[in-house]
């Protein structure tokens, strides 16, 4: 893909770099999540939100920032990527990932540091920045999402829908039509389900 300039995402980001190092963290009884530390081991820290909510870190995330002058650290939200178990909900809420990514601070040691997020990233900064204001040293912010009931709607129920229509008509069409009038209540019933067919059919259009 080509920026207005004719640039490749290639052209403007940092190039592949791995990970200096990796592990779990037990952040309570039942969750345990995956973190990891890549660019330089003594610099600057940045902590980097995945969205989703149900992303996961990212090797092209490590692309964003300078190796040679950025510790940069990912971790995988409850439920997400490699962290276990996969996919739960239980003890799985906002409140409890900001207090992992405070439990995380505290298990690398780090003291302050600049906090990056986009989409549901941005929601979970801006909400880590509100409880623990002195161990950030400024938000780098993409794609803001407030998750405010009116952009929840404007999304997944009708807004976007008529920004994109053939990519939101299949995602609506999955669902009956007597279950159309909350699309979000009728992806959760099925995302919640019993059956595994059923939760990985929704899963596919969500």
């Amino acid at each position: 893909m080509a920026t207005r300039t004719g640039q490749t995402l290639d052209d403007v980001l940092y190039p592949e770099i791995g990970t200096v190092k990796t592990g779990m963290l037990k952040v309570s009884p039942l969750h345990t999540v995956y973190w990891e530390v890549s660019g330089n081991p003594t610099g600057t820290p940045v902590m980097v939100l995945h969205g989703g909510p149900g992303g996961g870190s990212q090797a092209e995330y490590r692309r964003y920032f300078d190796p040679k002058a950025y510790q940069i650290i990912q971790m995988d939200q409850r439920g997400c990527g490699k962290s276990t178990p996969h996919a739960e909900l239980e003890d799985n809420n906002t409140q409890a990932l900001v207090a992992d990514i405070e439990k995380l601070r505290q298990f690398l040691g780090v003291d302050t540091w600049y906090v990056f997020g986009g989409s549901w990233g941005s929601t979970l900064s801006l909400t880590y920045a509100i409880f623990h204001p002195d161990r950030v040293k400024a938000l780098m912010l993409r794609g803001i999402f407030m998750c405010r009931r009116s952009e929840l709607l404007w999304f997944y129920q009708e807004g976007a829908s008529h920004i994109f229509p053939d990519k939101f008509h299949p995602y609506r069409e999955h669902i009956p039509v007597e279950e159309r009038g909350d699309l979000i209540a009728a992806y959760y019933k099925r995302l919640t389900s019993t059956d595994g067919s059923v939760r990985r059919a929704a899963a596919k259009e969500w």
